[in-house]
């Protein structure tokens, strides 16, 4: 069991927690908050992640991108600890969780629901499989801000309430930048091997420059998106309290752009997680009371 829940990574599984959690918030304050709805929200949100995790786990080893060499959290497949034929039923059997619960909430909110629970599955799987996987074409990035943002709000909020909510569409670019931090603090890590591996992400595509603008910027307007919507809604002003975790957003930013080699970012991935979590937990208290 430990060897699964390492292979599902949990210090990135607050990405898919973070925007269903927020969305709940904004239900909750519109006093809707059908319990079974929210926790099917969540058991989505997560196999959908967690299906997507071991995709790449398997994929990649099929692909040669992860190799001894690999800089971050070690791969089940590639270390030998799991093989590539049982990586793939698990896959399939996590997305197929993903499947039901996604029908239970089309049952809920319609088949439009449906459709974008059917979409995050295959593009779940698409970002390393496929002919044209997303990571390796540098579109991995915007699979993440959408649907680990305001894609996830809005669709929690519209199922917990029965209507589409500019406010849930605002509140979810926060985790949608804040996830794709994670993203590029991956990419930036992985730059060497991802290179030698053909893999395009976006820093392999334009360079680790790029890769920490890109990164600083996520940071930055992801933490001060509340200061937005303040400034729209005129409510909840103590949600303004999440920008407090600038504190610990500009010194991952600055030892982003002062560390030359990739791999001494390693030990700064699961700050960008914890970075999140903080974010996510002081947004929520501050929306909620």
């Amino acid at each position: 069991m430990n060897i699964w829940i390492e292979g599902a990574r949990p210090n990135t599984l607050i990405a898919s927690l973070s925007p269903v959690s927020i969305g709940g918030a904004i239900a909750f304050e519109q006093k809707s908050f059908p319990i079974a709805v929210f926790l099917v929200c969540i058991i989505f949100a997560l196999t959908v992640q967690i299906g997507t995790n071991f995709a790449n786990d398997y994929i990649d080893f099929l692909k040669g991108t992860d190799t001894p060499k690999r800089k971050g959290p070690r791969r089940l497949v590639q270390v030998g600890l799991v093989s590539p034929q049982k990586m793939r039923k698990v896959t399939f059997g996590v997305f197929g969780i993903a499947a039901l619960a996604g029908l239970y909430l089309m049952l809920v909110g319609g088949w439009q629901i449906g459709l974008l629970a059917l979409l995050a599955i295959l593009l779940g799987y698409l970002y390393t499989g496929g002919p044209y996987p997303l990571g390796y074409l540098g579109l991995g990035d915007l699979f993440v801000f959408i649907f680990f943002g305001p894609i996830a709000t809005c669709g929690v909020v519209y199922l917990m309430t029965g209507e589409m909510s500019s406010i849930a569409l605002f509140a979810g670019l926060s985790p949608g930048l804040l996830s794709t931090a994670i993203l590029v603090m991956n990419n930036l890590r992985d730059y060497e091997s991802d290179k030698q591996a053909h893999k395009k992400s976006l820093p392999v595509r334009f360079g680790m420059r790029f890769g920490r603008w890109e990164f600083a910027l996520c940071i930055f307007l992801g933490i001060l998106t509340p200061v937005i919507l303040f400034g729209v809604t005129r409510n909840h002003p103590w949600s303004l309290t999440a920008t407090a975790t600038l504190g610990l957003g500009i010194p991952l930013v600055k030892n982003v752009f002062n560390r030359s080699d990739p791999k001494s970012l390693a030990p700064l991935f699961p700050k960008v997680g914890k970075l999140l979590t903080l974010y996510t937990l002081l947004f929520i208290l501050g929306w909620v009371f």
